[in-house]
């Protein structure tokens, strides 16, 4: 085994011995571009959500130096038609880009990596004779026709090097010069049976267009028929949640909410498992340099950010065009590159049907919370914190001073949202509220005319609290919000709930900018 072609099943091995969930299905799709024009997958996800782990899989079943049978013989893909036909079958070539990102600073940083790689060579393959003159290219090329037999190539964490040097650097252009040599050139074929390369970022566009438009690319915005492999579904945490006698709903809180491609919820892996682990959900993410990234994108201050980012706070959804963004890092030049950069870092989730995105759980809602108060919005720092003491009141019954709790928030966003807009004051009103999320499941259910913006929370499982229906009026009374959620027969999400209810109208005078509030409670029985 040598430290880059055949390094064996180690990795994979290790994860088996731990908290392993089985997404081995992922070989079968690989297994079916090998040797096709197909054979090369740019596969790239969030931190966190298991792409090393991926990677290593995909060692351990290609590598010929290794018998990983006993590894895979318990996992889906062990009944798979292809499954044999291929374990074990070929050379692998395995690159963790952050290794020489870490030890190389300078522009020779690719010169250093095919020296490196070239360095292995004999290693793996004594009895091979290659030309010294040739590049790394042409050496892989000679060995896969001497041995008959073509590599798989496996490159993590691809975009360590566009990451790490300016787009217009010269480390970085000979980095594309050389993926484009290895990758795109004719003798790709010739030499590699699949590549697989995994990332944050999906391949650069230059001029809108790939610099390695040969690649079928999955992403967190387009993982076509991989979704499922991109995280935990909920079938899948529940079985931990029952294995560990963890709480799933508490799981479910913080970690799950990302909708990806044709999978409508799905966890974080990497922090599920660190509760199970610690029996405690809280937020795992760190300050990382993603979070790093994340307050220095806030503080660009593109038109319209900062409205995104409260309504985002305060439970909506907001529209986002993707298709713009160069991915880099580096090259963020607008709003839209924001929020797409923030869904593939994971802060964010993508709805593909209506090209929204949103902040998909506590979690990350914690960590965007930090974000804020790392860029001094203090008027959003203010109402985040009054929401605890807005909450309180509201369970109290103390109408007047949730009147004046929801008139301190909406009065300390005026430089932030249009203060006489229906939709801000919506917005406004689930920022109010916006420490619910603790205790609460939260459906929005605006209506159009004057009566615009339900709230209803529904308590968590194991939560003793009431439920709440919150009616915002638009120039009428707060009586007239009441009388109105009453004639409903109360919203939808109500019909199936049988504890206690908490009915909150809200009124917003447009001349004198007041708002009033009335409470009623309402027992079980009277309303089942």
């Amino acid at each position: 085994m040598g430290l880059y072609i055949n390094t064996g099943n180690a990795g994979f091995r290790s994860a088996r011995r731990g908290e392993y969930v089985d997404k081995s299905g992922l070989i079968r799709v690989m297994n079916a571009t090998l040797g096709t024009e197909f054979r090369f997958s740019c596969v790239t996800r969030a931190r966190r959500f298991g792409k090393s782990m991926a990677a290593k899989m995909l060692c351990a079943y290609y590598d010929q130096s290794c018998d990983s049978r006993e590894l895979f013989a318990d996992l889906e893909i062990a009944g798979d038609p292809t499954f044999e036909e291929h374990l074990n079958k070929y050379p692998v070539i395995y690159v963790d880009m952050t290794s020489f990102v870490g030890r190389f600073h300078g522009d020779d940083i690719v010169e250093r990596i095919e020296e490196e790689l070239r360095r292995d060579v004999p290693v793996a393959f004594p009895d091979v004779a290659v030309d010294k003159r040739d590049d790394l290219m042409d050496v892989l090329v000679r060995i896969a026709e001497q041995t008959d037999r073509q590599f798989v190539f496996i490159i993590d964490e691809w975009d360590a090097i566009c990451r790490e040097f300016p787009r217009e650097s010269v480390a970085m252009d000979r980095y594309v010069s050389w993926l484009r040599r290895m990758f795109k050139s004719v003798s790709a074929s010739r030499a590699f049976a699949v590549v697989y390369m995994t990332g944050i970022l999906p391949i650069k566009k230059y001029n809108t267009q790939s610099a390695l438009n040969n690649f079928r690319e999955y992403s967190m915005l387009i993982p076509r028929k991989l979704a499922s492999y991109y995280g935990f579904t909920r079938d899948e945490v529940r079985r931990l949640a029952e294995k560990h006698q963890m709480d799933f709903d508490e799981l479910q809180k913080w970690y799950d909410g990302y909708q990806i491609g044709s999978e409508l919820s799905m966890f974080n892996p990497n922090s599920v498992i660190e509760a199970l682990s610690n029996e405690w959900c809280e937020s795992y993410w760190g300050t990382t340099g993603a979070f790093t990234a994340v307050t220095d994108y806030i503080l660009m201050n593109f038109e319209g950010l900062k409205d995104n980012i409260i309504a985002m706070l305060g439970g909506e959804r907001v529209k986002v065009e993707t298709t713009m963004f160069s991915n880099d890092m580096r090259d963020v030049r607008s709003r839209d590159d924001v929020l797409t950069l923030l869904i593939h870092l994971g802060y964010l989730s993508y709805d593909r049907n209506s090209h929204e995105c949103y902040i998909p759980n506590r979690e990350v809602a914690t960590e965007m919370e930090n974000a804020v108060k790392a860029v001094k919005w203090k008027n959003v720092v203010d109402a985040l914190q009054q929401s605890e003491r807005l909450m309180q009141a509201l369970l109290c019954g103390d109408g007047d001073a949730v009147a004046r709790g929801v008139e301190a928030v909406h009065s300390d966003s005026t430089s932030i949202l249009s203060y006489n807009d229906e939709n801000s004051l919506a917005c406004v009103i689930s920022l109010a509220f916006y420490a619910a999320r603790n205790d609460y499941h939260i459906h929005r259910e605006y209506q159009t005319g004057s009566g615009f913006a339900d709230l209803v929370l529904i308590p968590r499982k194991n939560v003793a609290l009431p439920a709440v229906v919150i009616e915002l009026k638009y120039g009428e009374t707060a009586q007239t919000a009441l009388m109105q959620i009453k004639d409903r027969h109360y919203p939808e999400k109500v019909s199936e709930y049988t504890g206690d209810l908490l009915l909150c109208g809200i009124s917003y005078d447009r001349q004198s900018k007041q708002h009033t509030c009335q409470i009623e409670k309402v027992k079980k029985e009277l309303h089942t």
